[in-house]
């Protein structure tokens, strides 16, 4: 059958679909179970309600998913909730709230390339003292509930509060800032039927998208000053438009690691918040990131999930960041285009660096380059297991617990966890292919690494990776040490 609500037609296998049953099904010998025929109808009730109940109790998720025929989850409750936010009687009644709307908000992406659009949009509305306004996580604009991915269903869009929690979905503010909170687009239409529409092309020129001496400083500052300059409390920027910052800005240190005198001290990287649905997430997991108790005072504040401190570090945790699959393609890209890593990847501060060779670029680059990119955005098993016997080795802190954020086939993860058990002794070694999640949390799981990698003692990223990049932003701006942040 077809899915409507597809902008890509997908047929359902036969696994997905409902089982069927006979429409008369044949009498029950009653003479050979010596049962009355009110006594097989308790029977089969009862053991109906049995299996129910067990598979309730081992997950609740079952008995979703089969009736739901697997599809994704729509998260309903997380968008009726950004539709009733407490703070929004209180700004439906005052006319001094301001708000900014960039409703050109990065999409069909990965989540680390809409993220970085994101911070970079709630910065600006944050300079300039406007309610922050929201938009949902969206992979296919058209419309439709559900798309095509690799030829498995996803939501094409996910409330942004089904990933983050604090000041970016409405969360109050940090003490002292009086910024007005976030607000969902819904509530913006509402309370802004007529805003002022900027467009970016008015205010982007060619220097300021294309020269390598166009800061994305010089990028912001503009915008403050256009929007600052708006009487309107309602400022919109055309959903149809290019990024205010676009991806490229993010991979040039020269110009995007000037910003970070803006970042370092905002609200947005030192008050980022993950949802309760990621914290779910985490504590059911956690025995894969804190096996056992620790002696530290700090091993012991998390030793109950009820007293966890999660602005702390895991102690003893090293997180690895090891992207598989199509990004071997991508690394090979890479090469031949001379790529540098994301900015946020090349503090200077940073004990590992990433010189980018000069000989090559515009499509082809030469067999030494390609295997010096290979080694560092797609390394093997044994250059990984090196790399982290090396990192363990500089490590201030004790290294006790290995976790591997990976979209790795599941055969050569357990390949990878086996040599890392064999080369070195660690007390744990987990990976993604690990985690227990609900129905819901298997389609935001991508936070929960986040999460986890922000929080590590200390982190081994991939240098290109957007991901890495803005975990690595949020440990700096929580004031990690540099050292703890490496790359392959």
């Amino acid at each position: 059958m077809s899915l409507p609500f597809l902008k890509r037609k997908h047929r359902l296998s036969d696994a997905d679909s409902l089982p069927t049953f006979s429409r008369t099904p044949s009498p029950l010998p009653m003479s050979t179970y010596g049962l009355t025929k009110r006594g097989v109808r308790f029977f089969l009730l009862t053991t109906v309600i049995f299996l129910a109940l067990v598979g309730l109790l081992y997950n609740n998720d079952v008995v979703s998913r089969y009736l739901s025929r697997r599809l994704p989850p729509l998260y309903e409750k997380y968008r009726q909730r950004e539709l009733h936010l407490p703070h929004y009687k209180e700004y439906e009644k005052r006319k001094d709230i301001k708000y900014f709307w960039a409703a050109n908000h990065a999409h069909s992406s990965g989540w680390g390339n809409v993220m970085q659009d994101f911070v970079m949009m709630g910065l600006l509305a944050h300079a300039t003292g406007r309610s922050f306004v929201f938009n949902d996580y969206v992979w296919n604009p058209d419309g439709s509930q559900y798309s095509d991915y690799n030829g498995k269903l996803i939501p094409s869009r996910i409330p942004l509060s089904a990933l983050l929690g604090g000041p970016m979905v409405g969360g109050e503010m940090p003490y002292g800032d009086n910024t007005p909170r976030a607000v969902a687009p819904g509530f913006f239409e509402k309370v802004c039927p007529n805003p002022t529409v900027l467009r970016v092309e008015d205010i982007n020129d060619h220097y300021m998208r294309f020269d390598d001496g166009a800061s994305a400083t010089l990028v912001f500052d503009t915008w403050v000053k256009k929007i600052n300059s708006v009487e309107d409390p309602c400022v919109k920027i055309d959903k149809n438009d290019i990024p205010i910052f676009e991806f490229w800005i993010f991979g040039n240190k020269n110009r995007m690691l000037p910003i970070w005198s803006h970042l370092k001290t905002s609200p947005i990287a030192t008050h980022w918040g993950w949802s309760p649905l990621i914290h779910d997430a985490y504590q059911r997991n956690r025995h894969l990131f804190l096996p056992t108790p620790e002696t530290s005072i700090a091993g012991r504040l998390l030793s109950s999930p009820s007293e966890e401190d999660y602005t702390r570090p895991i102690p003893g945790l090293l997180a690895l960041h090891v992207r598989r699959g199509d990004f071997e393609n991508h690394c090979q890209h890479l090469a031949n285009w001379s790529s540098d890593w994301n900015a946020f990847n090349t503090f200077p501060e940073f004990l590992d660096k990433f010189d980018r060779p000069t000989d090559g670029g515009w499509g082809e680059t030469s067999e030494k380059n390609m295997q010096m990119y290979i080694k560092r955005c797609y390394p093997s098993i044994e250059q990984i297991v090196e790399k982290v016997a090396a990192v363990r080795a500089a490590s201030k802190d004790p290294l006790k617990y290995l976790y591997i954020m990976t979209n790795g086939a599941v055969s050569w993860v357990e390949e990878l966890k086996k040599a890392l058990a064999d080369a070195d002794s660690w007390d744990h070694v987990g990976s993604s292919r690990d985690l227990k999640l609900t129905w819901e949390q298997k389609f935001v799981a991508q936070a929960l690494d986040m999460f986890v990698a922000q929080r590590a003692q200390v982190l081994i990223g991939n240098g290109w990776s957007s991901l890495t990049s803005n975990v690595v932003m949020l440990r700096m701006a929580s004031g990690m040490s540099p050292d703890t942040n490496r790359f392959w």
